[in-house]
């Protein structure tokens, strides 16, 4: 059997909550490649869950994540199918940090604090 999740426990910064649209592109568990149109849920400096996922992707396996013009390589470091459909929710780990990744200039790198950092980032849209 697979696993399913690496590390959860080790959260490098603080969530913030964001429905952003993203594309995202790499190889499904049966090797196939796959691009599709998801969501985020929540975002970090270092990492991102996923929604509305309709492949099911390996542990540790190297996806990319295209958000507006950036292109951005993650791993994947656990999934979760959700209950009575056929969508996952994924967590994954940036494999470079950019502070400005997602446009929110996060507090980790700037010294506001999270709830600055959201509103900035809300007003910006």
């Amino acid at each position: 059997m697979q696993p399913t999740s690496v590390d959860t426990n080790q959260r490098r910064g603080n969530r913030t909550k964001a429905v952003l649209p993203v594309r995202v592109k790499g190889k499904d568990s049966s090797g196939n490649a796959f691009e599709e149109l998801v969501h985020t849920l929540d975002v970090t400096v270092s990492g991102v869950r996923l929604g509305s996922v309709r492949r099911q992707l390996n542990v540790l396996d190297e996806i990319t994540v295209f958000y507006r013009t950036r292109k951005m390589q993650f791993r994947v470091v656990w999934t979760k199918k959700l209950k009575g459909t056929t969508e996952f929710q994924v967590g994954l780990r940036a494999l470079t940090q950019d502070k400005e990744a997602w446009g929110m200039g996060f507090a980790e790198f700037n010294g506001e604090s999270a709830s600055a950092a959201v509103s900035r980032a809300s007003s910006a849209l």
